[in-house]
């Protein structure tokens, strides 16, 4: 089948750790075809001399797939000498089977989008793209936070002190402040004395939680492993306020996002810089949650629908919606009911991951229209009623309206 040409300049990139491979096909005035094939190195001076060279052609479209992150440095470079070009999954690109060679690669994308058959993967401004940097490795702090603390409590538990029995978390602030002074050799008698009046047990059942056996060894790791957990949290606590310093001209969206149940600051952040601002990207919902990865998957064959897992998108923000949607379906609204309506029949997995698509669809719509969340099981007037009530009876019996109390 002959593919109708839309493109009379086409370049296609194969880009690899190394090398990067480009074909551009070029229509002559004249009706003649040719293609001029090229090969740069990654470093710096070679990704300057190969945007050079595709600016100089003038294409109407440049294409390369979206290869791990060594496409990053070539679209920098592209978008600096004004060429916007289009990533594209691999997956949507694959070559005939017995053909595979950069060359060929490289020209099969130039191929492709000459004939406009290509759609470009979301990539988001220069900015957002350098603030990924800050969020992933927040994230990656976090889950070292987490395997950290985890660790602490298996020592206590080793050593024979149960404070994770007794506490719902040993690592609240007067917990945290009694396993200190477990660390420096502290009695159970003198560390009790730090506990705060709220916690629900009681002396005795703090004081019988406390005994233990610890060794030196067992002080030594535990001091290493508290410091290490301090000096994780210093760090998020940096990574956090330079997240927040670099959106501060985004704060509308941040208050907008956070009226949603279950999303607070820095998740709003987070999920900010993954997907952006502006919503006309993605076109609608449907390609939204596509590209996360968040919607059931296609998988028909002769009339018979087979697995829907959910494909691979981005895991970040599916990770983000999956914590949303935790916490959301433990507030009242929507997502509370949704949630136990599916749990019966789903399971607690599929149903977490049907509340972040439901999730991902509304912050969708919010980002367009710039709406407010709205909870639809939420009756806002009598809720403004009842926080209200108090304050408005006094303001009217002050001016009179109501005669006062006898």
């Amino acid at each position: 089948m002959e593919l109708t040409t839309i493109y009379k300049i086409v370049i296609g990139l194969d880009v690899h750790q190394a090398q990067i491979t480009a074909c551009a096909i070029i229509q002559e005035s004249d009706g003649i075809t040719r293609i001029e094939q090229r090969q740069f190195g990654t470093f710096k001076r070679d990704r300057r001399e190969l945007a050079e060279w595709a600016a100089s052609l003038k294409p109407d479209q440049v294409v390369m797939e979206s290869t791990g992150i060594y496409w990053k440095s070539p679209y920098a470079a592209l978008e600096a000498v004004g060429i916007r070009a289009l990533v594209v999954n691999a997956r949507h690109v694959k070559n005939v089977p017995g053909r595979k060679t950069d060359v060929g690669d490289a020209q099969w994308l130039a191929t492709l989008a000459r004939a406009g058959l290509l759609r470009g993967s979301f990539v988001p401004p220069a900015k957002l793209r350098e603030l990924r940097l800050v969020t992933r490795q927040r994230q990656k702090l976090v889950g070292q936070l987490s395997s950290e603390k985890n660790r602490l409590h298996k020592i206590l538990t080793d050593s024979g002190v149960r404070l994770g029995v007794v506490v719902s978390d040993i690592h609240g602030q007067s917990a945290r402040a009694m396993v200190k002074a477990i660390i420096t050799g502290q009695q159970p008698h003198e560390v009790i004395h730090l506990a705060s009046r709220r916690l629900k047990a009681t002396r005795e059942e703090l004081f019988d939680a406390l005994q233990g056996e610890l060794t030196d060894n067992h002080r030594f790791v535990l001091d290493e492993i508290m410091r290490h957990i301090e000096e994780i949290e210093a760090r998020i606590a940096r990574f956090d306020a330079r997240l927040l310093e670099e959106l501060k001209d985004e704060r509308n969206k941040l208050v907008l996002l956070q009226t949603l149940p279950g999303v607070d600051l820095i998740g709003a952040a987070m999920l900010l810089v993954e997907i952006g601002t502006d919503m006309t990207a993605f076109g609608n919902a449907d390609r939204l949650a596509s590209w996360v990865g968040i919607c059931p998957g296609n998988n028909e064959s002769a009339g018979k629908r087979k697995s829907g897992r959910v494909r691979k998108g981005n895991l970040y923000v599916r990770r983000l919606l999956c914590e949303f949607a935790h916490a959301a379906s433990r507030t009242k609204s929507v997502f509370q009911s949704k949630f136990q309506s599916l749990l019966v029949r789903r399971g607690y997995k599929r149903s977490i991951v049907a509340i972040a698509h439901k999730l991902l669809r509304t912050i969708y719509f919010m980002l367009s229209r710039g709406e407010y969340y709205r909870d639809s099981a939420t009756d806002y007037e009598a809720l403004s009623v009842q926080r209200n009530a108090s304050r408005w009876i006094k303001n009217l019996v002050k001016f009179g309206f109501i005669p006062k109390p006898a």
